[in-house]
């Protein structure tokens, strides 16, 4: 991100006659708690990863978010660059609605010990380390066993994070408002093994039964090891995130078509 498009964010907000301070991506969390007291929007400048590191932020602190694509493709957010004043201002006009989203909440634990609890929009992926060909993985669902699982790892991904990894892993696509979480087994050794629709309020656990493996929630950072044993369990954080829309529901469709080509034809019509 250029400063003068940080800057330009700057003169807006003073023109508005609104505070702003910059948070960095890689902002500790007091600094993150202490910036963000009395917030009442993010603005998220920069692509998809940009939006999902808001995200994490913004909605435990039910903080609204506002995407301006600076990226390639920012199909999770709303304006691209040269829009964003037209935006705020329409932000700050109340002429948006609230698109509400499900956030991911993920634990990794060891023999009954929490040692990690992590929060993200899109997914947890647990895949095969270095140090091993494929995983196994048994599955429970709100205490009920699914299956036993051997593949290169496993997706759980929201309605958000339908569209992206676990998309490109043989997921289906589900509207982005929708509650439900989605398993996606990434390169399966069973054929018959597909991917799984749970209804809202499932916990779905991972425990690896043959690894080690990898975990990573949003992509971010370096994967952090899962050992044999350890259990990946999936819920859905109690807040939702507040995402600014300027554009109808539906809009939802034609960005599918336009961002990821979904029901364009091959060959293009004469």
């Amino acid at each position: 991100m250029e400063q003068h498009e940080v800057d330009s964010v700057f003169r807006a907000m003073r023109a508005r006659q609104a505070d702003a301070v910059e948070l960095k991506r890689d902002a500790k969390a007091e600094m993150v708690a202490e910036l963000l007291k009395e917030t009442d929007l993010i603005l998220t400048l920069g692509g998809d990863g940009t939006f999902l590191a808001g995200a994490r932020v913004a909605a435990p602190r039910d903080i609204a978010v506002l995407g301006v694509n600076h990226g390639h493709l920012g199909f999770l957010t709303e304006i691209e660059a040269e829009e964003m004043d037209v935006g705020l201002g329409r932000f700050f006009d109340g002429s948006y609605r609230i698109e509400e989203r499900t956030m991911l909440e993920v634990t990794q634990s060891r023999k009954g010990r929490t040692l990690i609890q992590e929060i993200g929009l899109n997914e947890v992926v647990v895949d095969h380390s270095g140090e091993t060909n494929i995983l196994r993985l048994e599955i429970d669902v709100g205490g009920q066993r699914v299956g036993v699982i051997d593949a290169d790892g496993a997706i759980v991904a929201t309605a958000s994070g339908s569209t992206a990894y676990a998309l490109a892993s043989g997921g289906p696509i589900l509207e982005p408002t929708l509650e439900d979480l989605v398993l996606v087994p990434m390169s399966p050794f069973a054929l018959t093994v597909r991917p799984i629709v749970f209804a809202p309020g499932q916990e779905i656990s991972l425990t690896v039964v043959r690894g080690p493996g990898e975990m990573r929630v949003d992509g971010q950072g370096r994967g952090q090891v899962v050992a044999i044993g350890d259990v990946v369990s999936c819920r859905s954080h109690a807040k939702r995130l507040k995402v600014i829309r300027f554009s109808p529901p539906e809009s939802f469709y034609q960005r599918l078509a336009d961002k990821l080509g979904w029901g364009r034809p091959l060959v293009p019509k004469k």
